[in-house]
């Protein structure tokens, strides 16, 4: 079996270990076999380096398998300290052969050093999850900027950094918004977020969800899908929004609609899931009642202010693994799953190969865009080109056994003339 020259992962001897649940997985992302298939015989990406920063999971491996198909040299970094399966890293170095670098349970410094070696590829084409790869091209790394033909963006975090980034005309290559694309954010947010949150939230606490309290902040795809899994098991479920679109579709799909400060009075369970900053912030901490349980579902470990929860303290336990019990100075007690990070890969196995499917074989195919296509990119975020949404939606469409219609001559005339009326 080949071996990475370089490497540097926690748990060699897990190799074979993770290489069954790569195995595992592999057999439910028939849109990847069918890429890798395809991208074997015609070797798109031949002889492009390519650095991807991205969880390191079993539906990871394959996206890199993939990659390495198509011609690609890979190197695969952790996009997340928590985040990382270390079988599978094992698996990926020593069963496929894939340089990479990855510890669960990194601190700041060996993070980023894991990174910067990932970055030590020189690559030719990013595949980010959150953007810190992007980020520290741009800033500790902006030597192989000129070398880059453009990069891809998994998640609506690292989306959002990169649109204020060429905002600000600081974005120095064409990136490729892969979470825009209708094949991810409408199956791997809303369904792959939705169960995998309410999955790590179950591991770490073994709690009852049915007639609990459970407050969803932020209401976009992937909220919708904790909101609707949390209801689906018993949850009585309240959202918070801020944006005003959003929040009327909450309370139309049935839930109560408030602001947080009210919501977390009586809130048993409170889930974050918005991409920004101290959503849930030393006001609402201060109203919650005692043994509330608090979750992060969005990629950094910022949207619940610990550092003020961590000042209202007198003492941190731990009840469970993956838990942390707050004990505040007026007695109360708040319990904290994953360290405030992404609950669904801290205190879980992520999203089902079922639904990264799709959304790793959005990144592939946006890679091969972006290898044909680089010279006529601007420096911008780009949504996926539609004929790739299409081409991976019959790919899956294909592989469940379904079939649909399809318009004839004088429908598609008629949708595409404005001469016939009533």
């Amino acid at each position: 079996m080949p071996t990475a020259s370089v490497y540097d992962v926690k748990t060699p001897e897990l190799a074979d270990e993770g290489a069954r649940r790569v195995e595992w997985a592999f057999a439910e992302m028939p849109v990847l076999r069918q890429l890798l298939t395809t991208f074997a015989a015609d070797k798109p990406l031949a002889g492009i380096r390519l650095s991807a920063c991205l969880h390191v999971t079993a539906e990871t491996a394959n996206l890199a398998r993939v990659l390495v198909a198509a011609g690609a040299e890979v190197v695969v970094c952790a996009s997340n300290p928590l985040s990382t399966q270390d079988d599978v890293a094992a698996a990926m170095a020593l069963r496929y052969g894939i340089p990479t670098f990855a510890h669960r349970g990194d601190n700041h410094e060996n993070y980023y050093k894991r990174i910067a070696s990932a970055l030590d590829h020189r690559p030719q084409i990013t595949i980010d999850d959150g953007a810190d790869l992007v980020s520290q091209l741009h800033t500790a790394r902006r030597d192989l900027l000129d070398g880059i033909l453009g990069g891809t963006e998994e998640t609506t975090t690292g989306v959002i950094r990169l649109r204020a980034m060429a905002a600000d005309g600081e974005l120095k290559y064409p990136i490729i918004a892969v979470n825009d694309a209708d094949t991810k954010h409408l199956f791997d947010n809303r369904y792959g977020t939705g169960q995998s949150t309410i999955d790590g939230l179950l591991r770490a606490t073994n709690i009852l969800l049915a007639g609990k309290v459970f407050v969803v902040c932020g209401y976009g795809w992937c909220g919708r899908g904790v909101a609707a899994r949390a209801a689906g098991m018993g949850a009585k479920v309240i959202v918070t929004e801020v944006e005003p679109v959003r929040a009327l579709e909450a309370s139309m799909d049935g839930y109560r609609v408030m602001p947080l400060v009210d919501a977390v009075r009586e809130a048993d369970i409170v889930v974050t899931v918005t991409g920004d900053k101290h959503v849930v912030d030393e006001v609402h901490l201060k109203a919650m009642k005692d043994g509330c349980i608090l979750a992060n579902a969005g990629h950094f470990d910022v949207e619940i202010n610990l550092p003020a929860l961590k000042a209202m303290s007198r003492e941190i336990g731990q009840p469970r693994y993956n838990v942390e019990e707050y004990r505040l100075t007026d007695g109360r007690r708040l319990c904290v799953v994953g360290e405030g990070r992404l609950v669904n890969l801290a205190a879980a196995e992520g999203h089902p190969p079922a639904v990264m499917d799709m959304s790793f074989a959005d990144q592939a195919l946006s890679a091969v865009h972006i290898r044909q296509h680089h010279n006529t990119l601007e420096r911008t975020v780009y949504s996926v080109p539609k004929e790739i949404d299409r081409e991976v939606a019959r790919l899956k469409l294909q592989s469940l056994g379904v079939r649909i219609d399809t318009l004839s001559d004088a429908q598609q005339a008629y949708l595409t003339s404005w001469r016939e009326g009533t």
